[in-house]
């Protein structure tokens, strides 16, 4: 097996053959994904960073690896003994690589990228910056291709499944006429495997806890086309797709099709997610716009919303069963980050309708709490003890919703009080963003800061967004609304009611804690005019054993003895005796 020191020297090799001085492995794939199917995992391959963000550049005589605070400590050691420098962002929305770029490569460099796996605005920047000092890209420069080829995965082949009725109550007829009724152009190129999934009612496990498959789908009145593998669609799918006038075709002829498209037509795309070789390929109009999908997809329908209402009950359920398992055994069984992560995917896989977790659990007892993305390993994580603090963020998939959920617990009663400040001030905020009214045009980034004010009080802050969208049985992290500060795409999306985003503020010592707390909010409409809300959808209780209570207003108790009020009153009836003592010693009146 090689070393990544070898990869790389193999890699500088073909980039010495090819005329490139520095080559670019960002962490997408040729439809922008956040999670990619291993055959796709070429930074990780290269480097050894395996974070679900980040970019990797090999250069002469540099190699460095770009991430956000998430990752700094991750980052640290998966990049120990190995030829990359970790270089730190200061969120996930700032300016990595090409900073390098323009500081160490000379007039008259190359830049190497793979344009399927670069948007169409991540290259037009790059090549923007890279000309103010006259630096080259070459955007066909496929070179992992020439490197990664022992040992590398295939695409997939898992078959391709429906998401029936009552879990979809819009046929993917509606679906389409309502994209097509979004956009002037001809033509729309659905890249994003969330967005066509969705489009067409239809599931898949090609990536790993985002139950989507790799195709694209090219949306025209009177006849679709789906470019996937077609060994993948059984005839009884072929024959619903024929039904609702959509044809299937092989994945790697979507190029030559973009190709033959009538330059009287046109077509529309969106340039932060159609990678840059394919753009090249279109011989019609192009209009650039935002996927139409994306926005129709964020807003949930009232038959979405209740059916994610039942979802988290019956999340609620699974984390009452294993987080009582937890408190029960921790004293008498070694129990390590990695069994409680097994144990929370076992409860879950109990109930109904369940399909698999969301994302990889994070579970982080003491100081990896504070690695922010901590992913505990089966043969070297930490053993959960009765004292400290444990963080616990994982999530779901349901063909009725999609959960994520964060609980920092007390795991003993030597919590300090500088611990509970943090936790009490991150609990506050939490609460605030729940319970904030906001007026309709309200964008993500304006209301960022109320859940970070109270830590902000004590000169703390935590670096990452404090929410993301939240897809129905689809992806984790949805697009395009959330709470972030700075400028970026989350933060400027307006908030509109549908929109189901993660609200997790969060504070993190480094080796000794990590403190966060998340549940899913729901935006709707206020009993004021012109005005929209939040509701909890979230069904579990949030410790109270850190909080410091001369911190919480009136207010604030109320919000939590009504929270406990409402989740004891879910979860009870679905329960044993057991667990419903457990319940009410959780949710009772403070």
């Amino acid at each position: 097996m090689q070393s990544i020191k070898d990869r790389v020297d193999a890699l500088r090799k073909v980039m010495s053959r090819e005329g490139v001085n520095a080559f670019i492995i960002p962490s997408s794939d040729p439809h922008q994904s956040e999670y990619v199917a291993e055959h796709w995992l070429c930074r990780q391959w290269i480097s050894n960073f395996s974070g679900s963000a980040g970019t990797a550049m090999v250069a002469d005589n540099h190699a460095g690896v770009w991430t956000d605070s998430r990752y700094f400590l991750q980052g640290e050691q998966e990049l120990a003994d190995t030829p990359f420098e970790l270089h730190r962002m200061v969120n996930q929305f700032s300016e990595s690589y090409s900073k390098w770029l323009q500081s160490n490569l000379s007039q008259g460099d190359t830049v190497g990228i793979n344009g399927y796996n670069f948007s169409i605005s991540q290259v037009e920047k790059l090549e923007s910056l890279l000309k103010k000092k006259n630096i080259n890209l070459k955007t066909d420069a496929n070179l992992i291709d020439l490197v990664w080829k022992e040992g590398r995965p295939e695409l997939p082949l898992a078959p391709i499944f429906q998401h029936k009725a009552p879990f979809a109550a819009i046929t993917a007829e509606q679906k389409i006429q309502n994209i097509l009724q979004k956009t002037q152009a001809n033509y729309v190129l659905l890249s994003a495997l969330d967005d066509i999934v969705w489009t067409l009612n239809l599931r898949g496990r090609d990536v790993d806890f985002n139950p989507v498959f790799i195709a694209y789908l090219l949306l025209h009145e009177g006849q679709s086309t789906l470019y996937i593998n077609e060994s993948k669609v059984s005839p009884e799918i072929k024959e619903l797709l024929h039904e609702q006038g959509i044809v299937t075709k092989s994945y790697d002829t979507v190029s030559e099709d973009l190709s033959n498209l009538s330059s009287t037509m046109s077509l529309s795309l969106d340039p932060d997610i159609c990678s840059y070789a394919l753009s090249k390929a279109v011989a019609c109009e192009i209009v650039r716009e935002t996927s139409p999908a994306r926005l129709l997809k964020a807003i949930k329908t009232d038959n979405e919303i209740e059916h994610i209402r039942q979802a988290m009950i019956k999340d609620g359920v699974a984390l009452t069963k294993a987080f009582k398992w937890l408190e029960d055994n921790v004293n008498s069984t070694a129990i390590s980050e990695y069994d409680f992560a097994m144990k929370l995917a076992e409860c879950r896989a109990e109930q109904d309708n369940y399909f698999g977790e969301s994302f990889p659990a994070i579970i982080g007892y003491k100081g990896n709490g504070a690695i922010i993305h901590y992913r505990p390993k089966e043969d070297s994580s930490a053993t959960i003890q009765s004292s400290g603090v444990l963080l616990a963020d994982s999530g779901g998939q349901y063909h009725d919703g999609t959960t994520d959920i964060t609980r920092t617990i007390a795991m003993g009663n030597d919590i300090d009080e500088e611990t509970k400040l943090a936790y009490t001030c991150v609990l506050k905020g939490m609460i605030a963003l729940d319970k904030s009214k906001i007026p309709h045009g309200t964008q993500g980034g304006q209301i960022d800061a109320y859940a970070r004010q109270f830590l902000w009080q004590h000169g703390l802050n935590y670096l990452h967004g404090t929410g993301h969208g939240v897809g129905y049985f689809l992806n984790v992290h949805e697009p395009p609304q959330g709470f972030t500060a700075g400028p970026s795409s989350r933060s400027n999306t307006v908030l509109k009611a549908g929109m189901i985003t993660s609200n997790e503020p969060g504070h993190y010592k480094a080796g000794k804690y990590g403190i966060r707390i998340e549940n899913c909010i729901v935006t709707k409409q206020s009993e004021h005019e012109g005005f929209l809300e939040h509701e909890s959808l979230t069904v579990f209780p949030i410790d109270t054993a850190m909080l410091l209570m001369p911190m919480l207003t009136v207010e604030e108790l109320q919000w939590l003895n009504g929270y406990h009020q409402r989740v004891y009153d879910l979860l009870s009836p679905r329960v044993s005796v057991e667990e419903q003592e457990w319940l009410k010693n959780k949710c009772k009146p403070i």
